[in-house]
C-alpha cells in the first residue's frame, strides 16, 4: 500500500507534466502557423479544381487519380490533400516540432528546471515525444477535417469509386478515411524519432529545426535518384504514399505494413540514441 501511494504523485505528475508539453506546444504560434498552413493546402486544391472544372462532375478527367475524382466525390480532395502534404509540409511541421522539443527548453533555460522534478530524464523525454506523436496525429487530422470541409461545400459526396475500379458506400468511404489518417500519422513515427535525436545534440532550436528539414530535404531527394534504388526501401520516407492502398479493393496491406514496420525501426533506432544522448547531456542551461 505505501508503494503504491507513493507510485501515485509520480504518475499524476507525469500527466501532469504531458498536459503541460501539449499545451506549450499548441500555444505557440509557430505551431498554430504550421496547422493554418496545412488546413490552407486543401483549400486551395480544393478552390483550384473547382475553378478549372467549374465544380462539373467529371471535370477533371486528366491528372492523378484522387484529383481525377474530387469534382465526382468531395471525399477524394482527403486523399488529394494528404497526398499533397505528406511528402514535405506534415513532415516539416513534425520536424520542426520535435527540433525544438528539447533544444527549445535548452535554449530558454528552462530545462534544468525541469529535470529538477521527479520525473526524471527517461520520463521527461517520453512526455515530449509524446507530445511530438500527439501533434503528428493532430496535424494529419487538421488536413483531413480541411479537405472534408471543403469537398462537402464545394462538390457532391455519396459513394465512391475506389482506385479498383469498385464502388464503395460513403460510410465505408468514411472508414477508410480515418485508416488513412492513421495510416499518415504512423508515417511520421520516424522523422519524429529523428527530429527529437537532433533536439538533444544542441542547445538551438534554430538549429535542431533547421537540420531535422534538411535531413528531411536530403532524404526525399535520395529516394528519388534511380541509382539508388538498393538503398531507397530503407528510407523513412519511401513508403509514405502507401496510404493510397487502402483505397483499393481489395487492400493492400504489403507496403502499408511495411511502412509501420519501418518507422517502427527508425523509432526504436533515433529513440535510443536520442535517450542515450540525452541521459549523458550536461544541461548547463
Amino acid at each position: 500500500m505505501p508503494s503504491a501511494a507513493g507510485r501515485e504523485p509520480r504518475w499524476t505528475w507525469t500527466f501532469g507534466l504531458f498536459r503541460s508539453e501539449l499545451v506549450m506546444t499548441f500555444r505557440r504560434w509557430r505551431t498554430v502557423a504550421l496547422l493554418g498552413v496545412l488546413a490552407a493546402v486543401p483549400l486551395l486544391v480544393g478552390i483550384a479544381v473547382r475553378i478549372e472544372t467549374g465544380g462539373g462532375p467529371g471535370g477533371a478527367g486528366a491528372g492523378p487519380a484522387f484529383i481525377a475524382q474530387v469534382t465526382n466525390n468531395g471525399l477524394f480532395l482527403v486523399f488529394t490533400g494528404l497526398a499533397a502534404t505528406l511528402p514535405f509540409f506534415l513532415p516539416m511541421a513534425v520536424g520542426v516540432v520535435a527540433g525544438d522539443a528539447v533544444a527549445g527548453e535548452s535554449g530558454a533555460g528552462t530545462l534544468r528546471y525541469l529535470l529538477v522534478a521527479p520525473a526524471g530524464r527517461t520520463r521527461l523525454l517520453l512526455v515530449k515525444y509524446a507530445a511530438v506523436l500527439t501533434f503528428c496525429l493532430v496535424a494529419t487530422l487538421v488536413v483531413v477535417v480541411s479537405a472534408l470541409t471543403v469537398g462537402a461545400l464545394l462538390f457532391p459526396l455519396g459513394d465512391l469509386t475506389t482506385i479498383s475500379g469498385t464502388r464503395i458506400s460513403f460510410g465505408e468511404g468514411l472508414v477508410r478515411t480515418a485508416l488513412i489518417a492513421v495510416a499518415v500519422a504512423l508515417s511520421l513515427v520516424g522523422i519524429a524519432a529523428l527530429g527529437l535525436f537532433v533536439s538533444t545534440l544542441t542547445h538551438s532550436g534554430i538549429a535542431a529545426m533547421a537540420t531535422t528539414v534538411g535531413l528531411l530535404i536530403t532524404v526525399q531527394i535520395l529516394d528519388q535518384i534511380p541509382q539508388l534504388h538498393a538503398i531507397q526501401p530503407y528510407l523513412f520516407s519511401h513508403h509514405w504514399l502507401s496510404f493510397a492502398d487502402l483505397m483499393r479493393e481489395p487492400v493492400y496491406w504489403d507496403d502499408l505494413v511495411r511502412n509501420a514496420g519501418l518507422q517502427a525501426v527508425y523509432a526504436a533506432v533515433f529513440g535510443s540514441a536520442a535517450w542515450a544522448r540525452f541521459t549523458a547531456k550536461d544541461v548547463t542551461a
